[in-house]
């Protein structure tokens, strides 16, 4: 486990104090983190996966391939 820091608005400081008791708030937090975080990863999936069924972009890529070489990096 570990402790972070983070500021809050003091009204929702007040609020939380009054109807979330102090040994349920870190793991309220978490739970809300985990679940905004998965819906973020599924959309970040869902852009790649509309990106690699789009027309076209895989002959792109092998032009760009064709026409600018290899990048060197597999050298360092």
């Amino acid at each position: 486990m570990s402790k972070v820091m983070f500021s809050l608005p003091k009204q929702l400081v007040s609020r939380m104090r009054v109807f979330i008791p102090e040994g349920e708030r870190s793991e309220l937090v978490a739970s809300l983190l985990e679940k905004e975080i998965q819906l973020r990863e599924q959309r970040l999936y869902q852009a790649a996966t509309e990106l690699e069924a789009c027309r076209g972009l895989g002959q792109e890529m092998v032009e760009w391939d064709q026409a600018f070489g290899q990048d060197g990096l597999h050298e360092i």
